[in-house]
């Protein structure tokens, strides 16, 4: 299993971060790049508790989905997605919250596993852990930018 951990700061509210994290088109307009689109479940705004999206996007040449699910919450505290089907053996992204000082301190933790034994594994070392690890810095500037602006 690979681990992403990052830890961002923004000068926002924790409520403000935290919803700014589970924002649908927020993610969309991070995630520009790879032409990601919520095409199922929730498809803009807010998603919650229980509630899915399905996203396609294009990653290393391939248009991909990815079905996740919110397994967890507790409001502005913390929550998890966890994909139900995607290419991935499986994938779970805890996002935690925690506010110093007027600062919110954001931090990802991603857990994932590749398919396909050792080619996955070989894959992973060579490109996928530097595409997800750059995926989610990106997606943290534009939370970032976002939350500041409305702070």
């Amino acid at each position: 299993m690979t681990s992403i951990n990052l830890t961002t700061k923004i000068n926002a509210t924790k409520q403000t971060v935290f919803d700014a994290s589970r924002n649908i088109d927020i993610h969309q307009k991070s995630a520009s790049p790879s032409k990601e689109r919520a095409i199922a479940g929730i498809t803009s705004g807010l998603i919650n508790l229980n509630e899915t999206v399905t996203w396609r996007g294009k990653h290393f040449g391939f248009y991909l989905t990815h079905k996740s699910r919110i397994t967890a919450m507790n409001l502005y505290d913390y929550f998890v997605d966890e994909m139900e089907e995607g290419k991935f053996e499986s994938f779970k992204h805890q996002h935690f919250f925690e506010e110093k000082n007027g600062i919110t301190i954001m931090k990802d933790k991603l857990q994932y596993e590749t398919p396909f034994g050792i080619f996955g594994k070989l894959f992973d070392v060579l490109f996928l852990k530097r595409h997800l690890t750059s995926f989610l810095l990106e997606r943290n500037k534009v939370l970032k930018e976002v939350s500041e602006m409305q702070y």
